[in-house]
């Protein structure tokens, strides 16, 4: 069971290449737009659930004994992010709502598929993975703030407190409080531990099945948005380019080794696509372009990826410092 959940996290891409193009052809197969928007946010409360499941809930007091390390993460992800994205909306047309999904996607680092790619490429897995409930929680609080300075009057506008709360409840808290749960059932018994490894099977095939239903779906109403959603994707190049640099740049002021700066790399630069959906559907009159807009990064980023796995091995062989 170990064997094949290693085997489908490193030939994750790979999947959800495939599966994005089998979305694609059978849209576009389809004359009539298929109806599967009822369908994605049970999905994604599956995939969201199977996902935290991974997350290590109860170390998180352990990555706060890692202090120079968890302060280059969070200062990289809820600080110099933030100002590097602050700078490239400068560069989107005044549309409030390409704006607004270009900042959910660019604001909330990645909780999941990061640590398979940042094993990948050497950088040091555990650490970042240790710390991914301090980036959840935070990213979670810190969104709204930064939507309304960002924003200012257009960010209530448009995310209204209400649809947002039901959202964040009930497909990202809940499938978070249950995947606690079940952790601490594994821990204490055989058969919920037994249970547990089973689901752990589950986070890629999920993750596949969400982008399915979420690209079957928006491909067809694409000439509603393609011109506002293309639009994003050159500010995405330029994070993809910009944000490891970056990240890099903070993990070697702050004097970390090696791999645990590569980690500190590909947090800056992979985001949390698939987790923002759930709050991006709570927007009135979302469809089709928010999403449009969200899964355009999904592209970007998991081409951008292919090369942090190869470049970032061969950057800062030498060590820089030890991680106290």
């Amino acid at each position: 069971m170990t064997a094949l959940r290693d085997r489908l996290e490193t030939q994750q891409v790979k999947i959800y290449f495939g599966t994005i193009i089998v979305a694609v052809l059978l849209s576009l197969a389809i004359p009539a737009t298929i109806k599967l928007e009822a369908t994605i946010n049970p999905a994604l409360a599956l995939m969201l659930f199977v996902t935290f499941l991974q997350v290590p809930l109860a170390d998180l007091g352990r990555a706060f004994l890692q202090l120079r390390f968890l302060a280059a993460l969070l200062f990289a992800n809820f600080v110099a992010m933030p100002l590097l994205v602050l700078g490239l909306i400068q560069f989107l047309p005044p549309e409030p709502m390409v704006r607004l999904g270009v900042l959910f996607v660019l604001l909330t680092p990645c909780i999941d598929y990061v640590v398979t790619f940042s094993h990948i490429g050497r950088a040091d897995a555990k650490l970042l993975l240790a710390s991914t409930p301090a980036l959840l929680v935070l990213q979670m609080l810190l969104l709204p703030i930064y939507l309304g300075l960002f924003l200012g009057e257009d960010a209530a506008d448009l995310v209204h407190i209400g649809p947002f709360l039901h959202a964040f409840v009930w497909l990202i808290a809940i499938p978070l409080v249950l995947a606690a749960l079940v952790q601490l059932g594994a821990a204490y018994n055989a058969k919920a531990k037994t249970f547990s490894g089973l689901l752990g099977l589950l986070p890629v095939p999920a993750t596949a099945f969400v982008l399915f239903m979420v690209f079957a779906s928006v491909v067809p109403q694409l000439s509603l948005t393609f011109d506002s959603a293309l639009r994003a994707v050159p500010i995405y190049m330029a994070y993809a380019v910009s944000a490891p640099l970056i990240g890099w740049g903070i993990g070697r002021l702050a004097g970390l080794n090696t791999p645990a700066g590569r980690a500190i790399a590909f947090s800056a630069a992979t985001r949390n696509s698939l987790v923002v959906l759930p709050l991006a559907f709570a927007v009135p009159n979302a469809m089709p372009l928010l999403p449009a807009i969200i899964v355009a990064q999904t592209v970007v980023e998991l081409v951008s990826s292919l090369f942090y796995m190869r470049i970032m091995p061969r950057i800062g062989n030498g060590r820089i410092a030890a991680v106290p």
